[in-house]
């Protein structure tokens, strides 16, 4: 990282670079750190009090005391990976939110306020793709009587790491009194070699709807409520994906999706499942999950591929998923297949007093 300018060391930013993508060399305290030196690349998302807060691209926040600055200038945005399709961070977000539908939504200038009693954070969280149309501060105060008249915690969902996403938002969330829960990777990238794997997909079965057995091996539900089967059900073109419980897969590609799953009792938890929203270029994957005691055989390749071929039939081109950072099963799987990192997202919710 080369700072130099004429041989000296400089700082070549200042308050007024707040909202850009900056590089700093900072003195560190502890030589746990590292060393004297550290740096730190992100958005400058405040310079106040004489510390400023740098957001990087995982939305962690770095302080910085200005007597520790040694050297800071003002750099490019990332460059875009190119390594699967192109995207922008609204399109992206808009496409992942029709994903997971609310059963009730309500507009707040360009921000929607979502619920669904409760089931998964995506359905029941504000968010902020523009100008909610009035002053930030009122607006999160608005967002917080609205979950409180529903029973339920007030969250807004927020993005960080991509051209046009939302660090300086997520500093004023954190200094508003919200606290960052939960965080995870949006990944993108190319359909068609997800649909070209060579896994065997002769005992996946495909539905439009979403049955009991399904619903017990997906882990977020907990005890099913309309509001479940709901969400799951909603986007433009949804597809479940399941695999018997003493199915398994068979050693040879069929290239053939079967419409019946092989053995099992009929209220049995699938060995595997997924689901699909298949919107415009876009096919979302979701609830890839496999039973414990049955990974490492090619399931929840299979399910992927599966539906990828589905998706492929109805005219998608590009894929995405989510994914929590420290899921390193599923993290190595969607990096075979050829997913990158295209942003991260996290739910900030209001800390009540």
């Amino acid at each position: 990282m080369e700072f130099t300018g004429g041989g000296r060391l400089e700082v070549r930013i200042t308050g007024a670079d707040v909202g850009k993508r900056v590089s700093v060399r900072y003195v560190t305290e502890s030589p746990s750190a590292g060393g004297m030196f550290t740096d730190a690349v992100g958005v400058l998302t405040s310079w106040d009090n004489s510390v400023l807060l740098i957001t990087r691209r995982s939305g962690e926040s770095v302080r910085i005391t200005e007597s520790a600055l040694v050297a800071g200038k003002v750099v490019p945005a990332a460059p875009a990976r190119r390594r699967g399709p192109s995207a922008t961070f609204p399109e992206l977000a808009r496409a992942t939110a029709r994903a997971w539908q609310p059963v009730e939504s309500e507009a707040l200038g360009e921000w929607t306020l979502r619920a669904a009693d409760g089931f998964t954070r995506r359905a029941n969280s504000a968010l902020p793709l523009g100008d909610p149309g009035l002053p930030l501060g009122d607006a999160l105060t608005r967002v917080r009587a609205w979950y409180e008249a529903r029973k339920l915690p007030a969250y807004v969902q927020a993005a960080t790491g991509a051209e046009g996403t939302q660090e300086l938002l997520c500093a004023v969330l954190e200094g508003h009194g919200w606290r960052r829960e939960v965080s995870a990777e949006v990944r993108i990238g190319a359909l068609a070699p997800i649909g070209d794997l060579d896994a065997d997909i002769s005992a996946v079965r495909l539905s439009r709807t979403v049955d009991e057995a399904w619903l017990r091996r997906y882990q977020r539900s907990g005890e099913p409520s309309p509001a479940v089967r709901t969400v799951l059900t909603s986007g433009p073109s949804v597809w479940f994906a399941s695999v018997a419980g003493t199915g398994g897969v068979r050693s040879e590609m069929t290239g053939e999706v079967s419409g019946e799953s092989s053995g099992g009792e009929p209220d049995e938890a699938p060995a595997a499942i997924g689901r699909c929203v298949v919107d415009g270029r876009w096919a979302g994957f979701m609830a890839v999950e496999v039973d414990p005691a049955q990974r490492r055989r090619g399931l929840a390749s299979a399910v992927m591929t599966a539906l990828a071929r589905k998706a492929l039939d109805e005219g998608a081109s590009a894929a995405w998923l989510q994914v929590e950072a420290d899921n390193d099963g599923a993290l190595a799987l969607y990096d075979g297949m050829g997913f990158a990192p295209h942003h991260h997202y996290h739910h900030y919710r209001w800390a009540e007093a």
